[in-house]
């Protein structure tokens, strides 16, 4: 009987009955209970690892504004490839290598009163409809869309009119090209004054302007509290090799983070700023000059030898940290890079089979921990075999630039249509807490339906009242499990009453029973348990009260779930004292010289490494 109704209940449904109370046939046909599996060891405790916890790591990209006023969302991203050549006195972007490269006019029911009331426009106003904080990205890249002036829809890169037959073009408008020739050679020379026009920092100038004309400024609490230093720029000899076909070296990036930075800082004191962007992990080390280097590019990096044999990330810390020492001026508040586990078939990708969605719920260990061998093709890389992302990140800036705030401002480990997702979503959202993460706004999020939010729900809003005592804590205590890759848990207490919530994920295919060991908080009252799982993937469920001891409990986690318990603190019990997070003072050097820009050299394109990416 249970083997024929192995074979045709849903993978959702044979885990909704592994987290109920079942019975078997014994050897004489008596029912037996179902038993659980000994899960691993737990311990919390709630006086040691404490460190506030940024609000700014439940953050999203281009969010959906009914899901952002539910979720309270903390920040919002204007970011991605059509961000680069955004212009806002037209309201137009271009699509890049995304998509043949053309201008897209935004649908404007206004046009003739731009700038005001453009798309950028829009995404501010609903984020203060939901008091979010906005994350605008800030071409840098020298160029941007120009008024449409051809005859058919949309200007683009490369006409087939004009540079002749190419691979592919876009079939609602054939005569954009892909801009790579019939024999599969990426067509150079084409004039980029096709689809854009050249910049300066003038024009960031004149946006912020703008933008504080309509909303105040970023410290006046109305205006855009964040600019994006553009968007993947060592990707822009691709992404944008009509405009920027030559690839992006170490100089070129220092001269615009110090031009245009300095630029946002001019117009708004108070903005904060986010660099360099870069998409992943061979950025992190090398310039995309490098990689035209020829040869095994990774050894001969001829760009990164020019500038101390230094890895690029830690180079442009030092260059900020020079300029800030110059000028007596932070231009750089928020090291920023994006990060998409490279492992076949996790990021932006369905859930896939069980193989790869074992492999998704693993890597997530890439983001801190130093015994995991990231499973891509990286582990045979520099700096490999362990990426441990946040740890390094906080030695980069501790050894470079101390002070600078961590962000990942594009991240996704995809199946955010899936349970196996959310997991993964829930667990990546903790070790944000953990490690000391600023900020992070995910990439391509879920719409409301999808388990991927509910991972967000689990956070930042689980039982539906959208109030302080409806989020996970605001200081990161010690939470540590015997086996983290099985059954993670964090923990936090509220700053606001003092609770102590704990999120634990059990990321296997059957239930486990695990003992929890609590020391330093003395709960009142049973722990209230709201749970989102495979039972149930359209709601957070609140389950039944669990007993607990200041000693700590023994709980049973049912299959592919995500339990957040939630304690009251007893009356009289002492608050332990916050360990603040330190910020190294910055003694300025005397002098008061801004650094000069050094032109960039023009380098020969070649292909830069394969990614797997938007």
């Amino acid at each position: 009987m249970r083997k024929a109704l192995a074979g045709i209940i849903s993978t959702g449904l044979i885990a909704f009955l592994a987290i109920q109370t079942q019975t078997a046939k014994g050897a004489k046909g008596a029912d037996v209970p179902y038993r659980p599996a000994a899960g691993p060891a737990l311990t919390v405790n709630v006086a040691a690892g404490r460190k506030p916890i940024s609000p700014l790591i439940y953050g999203l990209n281009f969010a959906d504004e009914a899901l952002a006023k539910e979720l309270a969302l903390s920040v919002n991203r204007w970011g991605g490839n059509a961000t680069t050549r955004y212009n806002f006195k037209i309201d137009t972007h271009n699509t890049g290598s995304d998509y043949f490269f053309q201008n897209i006019p935004d649908d404007n029911p206004n046009p003739a009163a731009l700038p005001d009331g453009s798309t950028a426009d829009k995404f501010v106003e609903q984020n203060k409809r939901t008091g979010t904080a906005s994350i605008l990205t800030m071409p840098t890249i020298g160029w941007v869309a120009k008024r449409r002036v051809s005859d058919h829809p949309y200007d683009c890169g490369f006409s087939i009119k004009k540079y002749g037959p190419q691979q592919s073009s876009d079939p609602y408008d054939p005569d954009c090209g892909n801009g790579v020739k019939t024999n599969t050679t990426n067509i150079t020379g084409n004039d980029p004054t096709d689809t854009s026009l050249v910049v300066t920092t003038t024009f960031a100038s004149e946006w912020i302007a703008h933008l504080k004309t309509r909303y105040g400024s970023a410290g006046g609490g109305g205006g855009v509290q964040f600019y994006e230093l553009d968007n993947e720029p060592m990707l822009w000899n691709s992404t944008h090799r009509d405009v920027h076909p030559q690839p992006t070296s170490y100089d070129e990036m220092r001269d615009k983070a110090w031009q245009y930075a300095a630029a946002i800082k001019a117009a708004d004191p108070t903005a904060m700023t986010l660099g360099p962007v870069l998409w992943g992990w061979t950025a992190y080390w090398y310039s995309a000059a490098d990689a035209a280097g020829g040869g095994a590019w990774w050894d001969v990096r001829p760009d990164r030898k020019a500038h101390g044999d230094v890895p690029f990330a830690q180079w442009y810390l030092q260059q900020m940290k020079a300029y800030e020492q110059t000028s007596h001026t932070r231009i750089l508040d928020y090291f920023d890079l994006h990060y998409y586990p490279q492992a076949n078939g996790v990021s932006l990708s369905g859930a896939g089979d069980a193989t790869t969605q074992a492999l998704r719920l693993r890597s997530t260990r890439s983001l801190w921990d130093a015994s995991y061998a990231d499973e891509s093709w990286i582990n045979g890389t520099e700096g490999g075999p362990a990426v441990r992302l946040i740890p390094r990140m906080h030695e980069w800036v501790n050894a470079n630039y101390p002070g600078t705030k961590l962000a990942i401002s594009e991240y996704n480990w995809g199946a955010l249509d899936d349970i196996n997702g959310a997991l993964a979503e829930a667990d990546v959202l903790g070790i944000f807490g953990r490690e000391g993460l600023d900020l992070a706004t995910l990439w391509s999020p879920p719409s409301a339906t999808q388990p991927g939010a509910y991972a967000f729900r689990m956070y930042r809003n689980f039982d539906g009242k959208l109030s302080a005592s409806s989020q996970f804590g605001d200081i990161s205590v010690s939470a540590t499990s015997s086996d983290q890759a099985m059954l993670p848990v964090y923990a936090a207490q509220r700053s606001g009453d003092n609770a102590l919530t704990l999120i634990v994920i059990n990321k296997t295919s059957g239930a486990l029973t695990s003992a929890l060991a609590l020391s330093s908080f003395t709960p009142s009252g049973a722990a209230h348990i709201y749970r989102y799982s495979a039972a149930n993937l359209n709601s957070v469920v609140k389950e039944a009260d669990q007993a607990v001891s200041a000693s700590g409990f023994s709980a049973t986690f049912p299959a592919n779930s995500i339990t957040l318990m939630v304690m009251a603190t007893a009356a009289g019990t002492p608050t332990p004292t916050l360990i603040p997070t330190s910020t190294p003072k910055r003694t300025p050097v005397p002098g008061s010289a801004t650094p000069t820009p050094t032109p960039n050299p023009n380098v020969t394109p070649r292909a830069y490494l394969p990614i797997t990416h938007r």
